[in-house]
């Protein structure tokens, strides 16, 4: 099956059941999330915080990619999702999908990238090269508009490439394995990809050239109008271990169950966390993200989807997919 067919059909899928409704139990509330990548939030997470908060017990399913989460939204199966790639969400919405994002969960140019074979030799001084190479690339997540954006850059026709379609886990095994030429992925799989191979541009380059990388809070447009309360306690909570995060001298104490929390040592959690940025409240409103950049960056990634027969057409405007009303009812908590 052809990488468009695939990506178009799951977006069909998720069109066809968009109309589920993500119903709050009657006390107990369904929250997505990824594991290998650590964020300060698991530590509220971990100490019943949000519980405390909101006054709900909280269950929590771990994710391998967004795709799935647009899914589990979709079904009604899960209420809010935590770091949700930006391109999965485009996708979802773009198919008819009534989701919304209500804050910036991370930003993380660094720590998300495809990996060349070391065997190869391919940089990017020699990114043509790879022209008829085998990639795994999670579809319709951060990492594939990534990809794409820089074979489009490199002049590397992807309809020339085997493109299969695999979690970064699996991307990362197959690459060391050396069943692959390249790979993309994040997180901890991003980091065992590096041990087999090479990146092309770091994350400095890629934002020259436009590609940025951040994830979001997402929820059913259905939950945030039914319980907008219940959602800015858990965005205030989540403000929160950010704020308590940027405080250096909370690391100590914070690091070690953020890590067992996702699965990680803790050098690897201090180093993945390094990567990442966590934009506050106030920076979240402003032009510079939800207020505006992130509408039109979100045009630009469906673009791009477009352009590649990824997904069959863009909304006219983004801006409906975005909803601050919980986030600026969080600051004011």
């Amino acid at each position: 099956m052809t990488l468009k067919h695939k990506l178009t059909g799951a977006a069909t899928a998720l069109a066809l059941i968009s109309g589920a409704q993500a119903a709050l139990a009657a006390d107990e509330l369904t929250v997505a999330y990824f594991l290998e990548w650590p964020m300060p939030f698991q530590y509220a997470k971990v100490m019943g915080t949000y519980e405390e908060a909101m006054g709900t017990k909280i269950n929590w399913v771990s994710f391998d990619t967004g795709t799935a989460m647009s899914a589990a939204m979709a079904s009604g199966d899960v209420h809010i999702s935590v770091s949700q790639g930006v391109p999965p969400f485009v996708v979802a919405a773009s198919a008819g999908q009534d989701i919304q994002i209500v804050d910036v969960a991370v930003s993380y140019s660094d720590n998300d990238n495809c990996v060349v074979a070391s065997g190869l030799e391919i940089d990017k001084m020699s990114a043509g090269e790879l022209a008829g190479k085998k990639v795994a690339v999670p579809l319709g997540t951060a990492a594939h508009y990534g990809f794409l954006s820089q074979m489009n850059h490199f002049g590397v026709d992807v309809a020339s490439m085997e493109v299969v379609d695999m979690a970064p886990a699996e991307g990362a095994a197959a690459l060391a394995q050396g069943s692959l030429d390249m790979a993309c992925g994040w997180g901890g799989a991003l980091r065992r990809m590096k041990e087999h191979g090479n990146i092309l541009l770091t994350g400095a380059e890629k934002e020259e050239l436009g590609i940025l990388v951040f994830d979001a809070t997402t929820a059913p447009a259905s939950f945030i109008a039914e319980e907008g309360d219940l959602l800015a306690k858990f965005l205030k909570v989540t403000a929160d271990a950010n704020a308590m995060w940027a405080d250096e001298a909370n690391h100590a104490k914070m690091l070690p169950v953020i890590a067992k929390d996702a699965g990680m040592d803790d050098e690897a959690t201090a180093s993945t966390l390094a990567t990442f940025k966590f934009p506050t409240i106030d920076e979240q409103l402003s032009g510079a993200w939800l207020g505006g950049t992130a509408q039109e960056f979100m045009k630009g990634v469906a673009g791009v989807f477009v352009g590649a027969g990824s997904i069959p057409s863009a909304l006219d405007s983004y801006d409906g997919t975005v909803n601050q009303g919980p986030l600026e009812a969080a600051k004011g908590m």
